[in-house]
């Protein structure tokens, strides 16, 4: 099976988002994806930015801490971002790291609380996806049905794909990742092994009942301009069983960022 390939912008204002995003596209990348900080550039505004100068490549976060948010409001952004980029969004969701400014904003820290949060939120977001009526009685939220203004369901059917981490071997966690269309994989106290994602993906499709496409996601960095080496990155993990590579160049200065995005996906021997 053939990769799919895609970006993450580091940082940079929704301009940057937006112009590097058409970049990414004529470079040949398949995928472009955002951070979404807890304050920050709005991730948001900067992939519907990506949206209008866009018309193929796939757009998203990396990720989406949703025990952070509003439900109903990333349901919101996310439908409207759906609609915008003629269905091209892809949602990619994690308890997130709490050393990125979750105490200094007051947002839930502890574990437990912030999994049973994310837990619902995918139910309500995943619920509201799929129109009025729609209500829900969990232990954080509640919601009733209402007819005002409802956004339209999402032009991706049966839904925007969701793409979840998955810590390995915390079968909780890996069973939510089982519910929905991706695996972010990693490993509890140390490094992840290819021979760790293939025990990850053999768990997923024991307890996977859905049909729908899933994806197999590795983060990585890669030389542009060595095929070989290139190769020897990549390869363990789709062997492995791995279907996107996301070069994630998180510490690289801006000028070596825009190099590589500019080389296009990893050519590989």
């Amino acid at each position: 099976m053939s990769l799919k390939y895609g970006f993450v912008l580091p940082r940079g204002d929704a301009r940057r988002a937006a112009d590097w995003a058409r970049m990414a596209e004529d470079a040949g990348w398949d995928g472009y994806f955002v951070s979404e900080p807890v304050w920050g550039v709005d991730a948001w505004i900067s992939l519907a930015a990506a949206a209008m100068q866009t018309e193929r490549i796939r757009l998203g976060t990396l990720l989406t801490p949703l025990s952070r948010m509003r439900p109903w409001k990333l349901a919101s952004e996310t439908v409207t971002l759906d609609h915008l980029s003629n269905g091209r969004v892809i949602l990619a969701v994690g308890l997130g790291a709490i050393d990125t400014g979750f105490e200094t904003f007051g947002e839930v820290t502890d574990r437990r609380t912030r999994a049973e949060l994310l837990d619902e939120g995918l139910d309500i977001l995943t619920g509201l996806w799929k129109g009025q009526p729609f209500s829900y009685d969990g232990k954080h939220y509640h919601v009733r049905p209402t007819a005002f203004f409802p956004p339209p369901p999402p032009l991706q059917q049966p839904r925007i794909p969701i793409w979840v981490v998955g810590m390995w071997p915390r079968e909780k966690s890996m069973r939510r990742v089982a519910r929905y269309d991706g695996l972010l994989p990693s490993v509890q106290g140390r490094e992840m092994t290819p021979d760790d994602l293939r025990r990850m993906i053999d768990f997923i499709e024991a307890h996977r009942s859905e049909t729908t496409p899933f994806e197999v996601v590795m983060e990585g960095i890669t030389p542009g301009d060595d095929p070989r080496r290139a190769s020897e990155i990549i390869r363990p993990w789709q062997e492995a069983g791995a279907t996107w590579w996301i070069e994630s160049r998180w510490e690289d200065p801006d000028h070596v960022v825009l190099t590589r995005l500019r080389q296009g996906p990893p050519r590989t021997e």
